[in-house]
């Protein structure tokens, strides 16, 4: 367990909702009873931290999150803006202090919530004073809107910034196996308590990956699947790590969630870590 913002206990393994819309994050799912299923099975799994984003559909992730699971009894659901979208695959930073504040609010009505227990600054957008950006969600914060914040694809030095405005609770940024460049990140969110949400978790490249290579020798081992074991590699990477795997079809859900079953050793972990460089 870990608890957001000290007080928000969750699971660390959730599910991240941007694969349950349509081709290119645009549009409804293509199996719409299908994504209402998988939210649907993630209390039964035991999952209760579920990630989403107003651009992601836009809207509809949000949309079909209130209709399968509202009202969230023992859930945290987190949600972030700082985009706007125009067509499949296009995404356009925004983050004026208009924008993230008439965001914030549609996300509590389409979430059907009075307030929003975590809310992310999608990215810090370089058009856009910081001060003002970290304003916004300071105000979110002091008017109610949100009880908690947190950045997205930041550094150390963004994180040390936006701390001086308000609190961050959560930072995510694409971190697994085959991309560390955040490793600096994931230290000093250990060392200061909050919470890394990793995202892109299962990706990966190279000699990690490909058959007969470090990961499917050892998910070989571990009677597992490689992304299992590249799940618990992040479990064991850090105390305040929280990955989001997501996916559109239960079938791949479950197959995640048994991470959870994975326990690597010192060894393992260090193996996999040492194949990487």
């Amino acid at each position: 367990m870990f608890q957001i913002g000290g007080e928000i206990s969750v699971h660390r393994l959730g599910f991240g909702a941007m694969q349950i819309t349509g081709p290119g994050v645009w549009g409804p799912p293509r199996d719409r009873a299908e994504a209402i299923a998988v939210l649907k099975r993630l209390p039964e799994l035991g999952v209760d931290f579920i990630d989403t984003a107003d651009s992601y559909g836009p809207d509809i992730s949000e949309q079909l999150i209130r209709e399968a699971l509202h009202p969230y009894d023992g859930l945290l659901i987190a949600t972030k803006a700082g985009f706007t979208r125009n067509g499949p695959n296009m995404w356009h930073i925004n983050c004026r202090p208009e924008h993230l504040i008439a965001q914030a609010r549609k996300s509590c009505r389409r979430l059907g919530v009075e307030q929003i227990g975590l809310w992310q600054l999608h990215r810090i957008d370089p058009r856009v004073p910081r001060d003002e950006q970290f304003g916004a969600v300071r105000q979110l914060l002091d008017e109610g809107v949100i009880r908690h914040a947190g950045l997205s694809e930041v550094s150390v030095a963004d994180i040390k910034a936006a701390s001086k405005v308000f609190r961050i609770a959560t930072v995510q940024n694409s971190y697994n196996l085959a991309d560390r460049d955040s490793d600096d990140v994931v230290d000093y969110c250990q060392e200061s308590g909050i919470g890394f949400i990793p995202y892109y978790p299962l990706g990966g490249d190279g000699e990690l990956t490909r058959a007969g290579g470090a990961l499917d020798r050892l998910a070989r081992a571990k009677g597992a699947t490689q992304g299992q074991v590249a799940l618990a590699w992040l479990l064991k990477r850090s105390s305040v790590m929280l990955p989001i795997p997501g996916t559109s079809k239960r079938a791949h859900l479950e197959e995640n969630m048994g991470a959870r079953s994975v326990t690597l050793t010192d060894a393992d972990f260090a193996a996999l870590d040492a194949k990487r460089h």
